[in-house]
């Protein structure tokens, strides 16, 4: 496995992408960390989900998945 240099934190990568953040919370859902998908922790329970370069690709492949099937998607409540 390359080494994990940096990653990009969702709210970052919805506004790269122009997607609504909270849809891709759901998108991501299924991710796990061997899919590029880390959790990050801050202070004060301050906590978020981050992407590898890897789990940026494997994102904009569920993105697309999901825009072509939105049925699929499985929405939080």
């Amino acid at each position: 496995m390359p080494t994990i240099s940096h990653v990009y934190t969702i709210t970052n990568v919805a506004q790269q992408l122009g997607e609504d953040i909270d849809w891709l919370w759901d998108v991501c859902a299924e991710m796990e960390p061997e899919d590029g998908c880390l959790w990050v922790y801050g202070p004060d329970q301050d906590q978020t989900i981050a992407f590898t370069p890897f789990g940026l690709e494997y994102l904009n492949d569920l993105i697309k998945h999901y825009k072509a099937n939105p049925d699929t998607l499985r929405r939080s409540a």
